[in-house]
């Protein structure tokens, strides 16, 4: 439900805040009093194009906003979630509202910026959020009304057989993912020996290199150490004999340092404190000396080793480069490998086993969706009549209605090789025809139905197939033109049905509509120091009564339109 609209500095707005209740709101005004400005508004604010030159005359910035309550369902969830759309809910019940905040802004030189709840958003997120939130029918607006896959939803909604409907899609994904399966081994098949031959390749190439994790690195040691030789014995000889091996090393020295201070700890009680030290100091030197000289014995230069090295770090480098960049992802690749190749080689069993089961899923699908299929056909019928009788009540009695169900023949059906007509709302295209005139044959509906008829039709569907899986704002921008008197009556009968399940919004300037308003919004143009403005007002009751008194005479209201305007609210 559409709670809240904001407009600032768009067309002849300069600011308006208008709030919608639940129910019925019915726009009403003078011709050229701004409400279709409205309407196109909100049209822009849930995806429609927002260009430069809607800007209110003068004006650098200008936005348009919209809060909405919708209660969650599954695909909506996805939808923002996948968006990273953050939402918040009135309380942890599962049927607890969202609320969604849409916020378009647009600057003089055309940059526009959308909004969701504060988040900046694309506008085929906001095309995709549309199905969940308005659905606007006006004179040019007709495009769901005219798509088949929308008569699919209305004719499914008025069988309501949403449990049918999760059967087969249930049976659909699942056939699905054994012939994607399939599929895959099928092109596998088609490169087998091509495969086969890599693979095995590869795998081989892999084991004789017996690559061990951190080889790598343990021989550029190794290597460093080969190619430093002279230095490393030059520095490890040097560093021993000046810790340990000259009569001047440092151990030797720090040897007599602590027999000094010994002899001082005799007659100073604080030097004794050092000895422990001294003597942790001397055992690292000793420590430390034959290391060295066991570094040096063990220091060899061997030109064969160092070039087994090199060739052997060549090796490791060439297939780092080909299998990953390092000797983990090379190891990798070799398990990845052999368990692809068991996988090929085992194909034949595994094609068989697929096969049987594309069969059984195949069978399930097409049996649950053979259900669906006798579902649709049987309520089709009860959907025509019901339709031209909503038909015969908004002035369009000579109209009529078909529901052209197409589905597959049987023996279409049994060539296990055709499955284009597999989807997962079923087997069958389903499409309005349509005729509003004596002697003209049914046509497809995008053929032949006017804007107004269009616009009378869908608030005649939208009514009999109860469109209620989703609750959303339904808008209709003058669906009264051309109809009158006990039409327009039975059209505000229907509006106020269709409200029962969906908040709905109507510019009418039909009284017999507007009578049945549970929120009445008057529109007016004014003139305010030499610009002109719109303004919207709700109405109390002594002000509906003016206004659908004015609307029954015009300009000039009289006491008994005003007696008219009561008795029509009364009824």
């Amino acid at each position: 439900m559409l709670s809240l609209l904001n407009i600032s500095n768009i067309a002849l707005i300069d600011e308006l805040r208008v709030e919608f209740g639940r129910g019925l709101n019915l726009l009403t005004g003078e011709t050229g009093s701004g409400k279709s400005i409205i309407v196109d508004a909100l049209g822009i604010l849930i995806g429609g194009r927002f260009t430069s030159d809607l800007l209110k005359t003068g004006a650098e910035r200008g936005f348009i906003e919209g809060l909405f309550s919708v209660t969650p369902s599954p695909p909506l969830q996805a939808a923002l979630a996948a968006a990273g759309i953050e939402v918040e809910t009135g309380n942890e019940e599962a049927t607890a509202e969202t609320d969604i905040i849409i916020r378009r802004e647009l600057s003089a030189p055309g940059r526009n910026k959308i909004f969701i709840n504060n988040q900046l958003a694309t506008q085929s997120l906001l095309r995709e959020l549309r199905p969940f939130l308005v659905d606007i029918h006006g004179q040019g607006d007709q495009q769901t009304l005219f798509s088949p896959e929308t008569h699919l939803e209305l004719l499914d909604a008025f069988t309501a057989n949403a449990a049918r409907l999760a059967e087969v899609d249930e049976a659909y994904h699942y056939w699905l993912g054994r012939k994607r399966e399939l599929d895959q081994l099928q092109r596998d098949e088609a490169e087998r020996f091509q495969l086969v031959d890599i693979l095995k390749f590869q795998i081989t190439e892999l084991e004789r290199a017996q690559l061990a994790i951190g080889e790598d690195a343990t021989l550029e040691e190794e290597r460093r150490l080969l190619l430093n030789f002279e230095k490393l014995t030059a520095l490890s000889d040097e560093s021993y004999r000046l810790i340990y091996d000259d009569n001047e090393a440092a151990l030797t020295r720090l040897r007599q340092a602590m027999k000094r201070v010994a002899e001082l700890a005799e007659f100073d009680s604080t030097f004794a404190e050092y000895k422990e030290g001294l003597e942790a100091a001397s055992a690292v030197l000793e420590d430390l000396a034959f290391s060295l000289r066991g570094f040096s014995d063990k220091l060899e230069f061997s030109p064969a080793r160092l070039a087994e090295i090199e060739d052997r770090l060549v090796e490791i480098s060439r297939l780092k480069r080909k299998y990953g960049g390092s000797i983990e992802n090379s190891l990798e690749h070799l398990a990845r490998s052999e368990d692809r190749l068991r996988q090929v080689e085992h194909s034949a069993e595994r094609e068989l086993q697929l096969r049987a089961e594309l069969s059984a899923a195949r069978l399930s699908y097409l049996e649950r969706a053979g259900k669906l299929h006798t579902d649709r056909v049987r309520a089709a019928k009860k959907f025509e009549q019901a339709v031209e009788r909503g038909l015969a009540e908004v002035a369009m009695e000579s109209a009529r209605f078909q529901v052209h169900i197409n589905a597959p023949t049987a023996a279409a059906l049994s060539d296990e090789t055709t499955s284009s007509s597999f989807t997962v709302r079923g087997i069958d295209q389903v499409e309005f025809y349509f005729s509003a005139n004596v002697g003209e044959d049914v046509k497809p509906l995008a053929k032949v139905a006017s804007g107004g008829e269009a616009s009378r039709l869908m608030l005649v569907l939208k009514t009999v197939a109860n469109a209620s899986e989703f609750p959303r704002t339904i808008v209709f921008d003058e669906i009264d033109t051309g109809i009158g008197g006990r039409v327009s009556e039975a059209v505000g009968v229907k509006l106020k049905k269709l409200a029962q399940s969906n908040q709905v919004l109507c510019v009418t300037h039909q009284p017999q509509i507007a009578r049945f308003a549970d929120n009445h919004l008057l529109v007016q143009k004014q003139v305010v120091r030499g610009q002109t403005r719109i303004e919207v007002a709700q109405l109390d009751r002594q002000a509906q009564i003016e206004e659908l008194a004015r609307m029954l005479t015009g300009a000039e209201i009289t006491a008994s339109a005003r007696r008219h305007a009561k008795e029509l609210l009364k009824g």
